[in-house]
């Protein structure tokens, strides 16, 4: 069974910026960020991602991958 991980906390921490910056920065709500950042949401818009990936200069994959547990690798 493959497992999403969400390494939204890791980036952000690589980018030494805090939750409130970033919603200035992307217009994203605080909760929305907070909920990503502590991994309490069940899913996220592409809109959201766009302008998290926009903001902090990554891709998609580097903020959510796809862990093939029975596979043992990442997709």
């Amino acid at each position: 069974m493959s497992k999403i991980n969400n390494n939204f906390a890791v980036i952000l921490a690589q980018h030494k910026m805090k939750i409130s910056q970033l919603s200035e920065l992307t217009g994203i709500s605080r909760s929305t960020l907070t909920n990503l950042y502590y991994n309490r949401c069940k899913g996220i818009s592409f809109e959201t991602l766009n302008r998290l990936c926009s903001a902090l200069e990554c891709n998609v994959g580097d903020i959510i991958e796809i862990n093939d547990n029975e596979r043992g690798k990442v997709l």
